[in-house]
């Protein structure tokens, strides 16, 4: 079997430009959806993403389905790993000695050798520590990832309006 990842991710990326350009809104507002999305997407709290994006994406009256995609590009199989590391390396430089990497080490050992029941002790004996170093590394990351995702999004989504009302001029002449 061929591996065509170079494909699928030239694929899905030309999916995502043209699920965002055929979203309907002010610039403003799909910007801030999608840097909502990407800003969640990019804490450690991965089985619930897509619920607290839809939650927040809704009380602050956003496009959900750009808040999702903003949250896609930015939380996906490819940058899992590199991400959660982040986390952990951030929120361990604001919190030292609350989560070494030797417990992390260990907690991945007992997965892989001793089985899932041992597995889920180790991790409630560093769950909590856990928690908190990545949430904050986490969260660290998530400012600085939204307001960037704001701007290039603002930037795009007002380039698309633009294009818009330029075609709407010409066609009403």
């Amino acid at each position: 079997m061929q591996n065509n990842l170079p494909v699928n991710i030239k694929r899905t990326s030309r999916y995502y430009y043209l699920r965002l350009r055929r979203l309907q809104g002010t610039p403003r507002s799909l910007a801030l959806a999608v840097a909502l999305g990407a800003a969640i997407g990019i804490t450690p709290t991965l089985p619930l993403h897509t619920l607290f994006i839809l939650i927040v994406a809704l009380i602050v009256r956003v496009n959900p389905i750009a808040a999702l995609i903003g949250g896609t590009i930015v939380s996906n199989p490819l940058t899992f790993l590199p991400q959660y590391y982040a986390a952990w390396w951030l929120g361990d430089i604001l919190l030292p000695d609350k989560l070494q990497w030797q417990q992390i080490n260990l907690l991945l050992y007992h997965l892989k050798h001793e089985g899932l029941f041992y597995s889920l002790s180790s991790l409630a004996e560093i769950g909590w520590s856990a928690f908190v170093v990545m949430m904050t590394g986490g969260l660290v990351m998530a400012v600085p990832t939204g307001l960037l995702f704001y701007f290039l999004s603002f930037k795009f989504f007002r380039t698309i309006a633009q294009k818009r009302h330029q075609k709407h001029l010409l066609n009403n002449k």
